[in-house]
């Protein structure tokens, strides 16, 4: 039996991008960005919902079928349904991943797609791309600040920069609560995070630290932080954004810095903002005044190091 682990960050994933033939026609969805690239810094919870109710591999294949208000889950001619089956297995099955920091799911599949799955009109071959996978919608349904993104939408650097930002602050938080919760500790876990929320959303950067400056109520005041937290993150960070915090950074410097070292800093900030330098640039010169003039609250932060340098997430943008 799993159950969370604070020093290692358990990925929910497809089976079959883990290169496990468990797909219709016995086959898989192999990925080696998810078997060599990254699987070095999760430990992974293979899960294939069609293997889990008995289907086997391979089989009949099986499609979302509109009927009415109702989705049903059968195979092309309708010989096989196993809608009850795969909501029964999905509704009992996620009620177990609570531990989960994060879930890689393989896009289109009627169990496993996060969004446009080809739902059928019942009894044709009309189809629109407006479907969740059953197992998926349960997945998101039940743990909804949960970073869930499928393993084709981690090929655009801003969506994978992303989600795996939110796979390391969910353990974060989750990590901090398996130690115990406690005023002092919500109060200075804000604190941390107080620059990323910034290049993720100003706008949930004001309203999220009166919330935690008036803590009456702790397991409240935690649920209600947590769920904007949560979905403060899931906004893109954007450039703009990112520049007003690397300049908010830039001025806890100003009574350290020759003349030439803020200028340089300022022109590698602006070559950002341009697009003419990636994130890691100015970031890497602000660690490198950080050693030379120690700052505890900005070393400290967060946004400086949000997941693994060699995970070279801010290498592209």
């Amino acid at each position: 039996m799993y159950k969370f682990n604070p020093q290692r960050i358990q990925i929910g994933i497809s089976a079959c991008l883990l290169g496990e033939k468990v797909r219709f026609d016995g086959g898989h969805k192999n990925s080696s960005y998810c078997n060599q690239e990254i699987a070095p810094f999760f430990d992974y919870v293979p899960i294939c919902p069609e293997m889990a109710i008995g289907l086997g591999a391979p089989r009949k294949s099986i499609r979302l079928v509109r009927d009415g208000e109702q989705i049903r889950v059968q195979s092309g001619d309708g010989s096989l349904d196993v809608t009850e089956k795969l909501n029964d297995f999905s509704e009992r099955k996620v009620e177990e991943l609570d531990f989960l920091g994060g879930y890689l799911l393989c896009a289109k599949s009627p169990t496993c797609g996060m969004e446009r799955v080809t739902e059928y009109k019942i009894g044709t071959n009309n189809g629109t791309k407006s479907g969740i996978g059953v197992f998926a919608r349960k997945l998101m349904e039940r743990y909804p600040h949960l970073p869930v993104e499928e393993e084709g939408r981690l090929h655009d650097m801003v969506l994978r920069e992303n989600f795996f930002t939110r796979v390391y602050a969910y353990h974060d938080w989750h990590k901090m609560r398996h130690e115990g919760l406690t005023k002092h500790k919500l109060v200075k876990f804000h604190s941390r995070y107080k620059y990323l929320l910034m290049a993720h959303s100003p706008k949930w950067y004001r309203e999220l630290g009166p919330i935690v400056a008036t803590i009456e109520d702790i397991e409240a005041t935690a649920d209600r932080y947590f769920t904007g937290f949560m979905t403060a993150l899931k906004i893109n960070a954007t450039r703009r954004n990112h520049t007003s915090t690397l300049q908010h950074i830039q001025g806890y410097f100003k009574k350290h810095l020759t003349k030439e070292q803020k200028q340089e800093l300022s022109e590698m900030i602006m070559k950002y903002r341009q697009g003419l330098l990636p994130l890691l640039v100015p970031i890497t010169l602000i660690n490198h005044y950080l050693r030379q003039f120690p700052t505890p609250y900005i070393e400290d932060q967060v946004y400086l190091n949000p997941h693994p340098e060699e995970l070279k997430l801010r290498y592209a943008y």
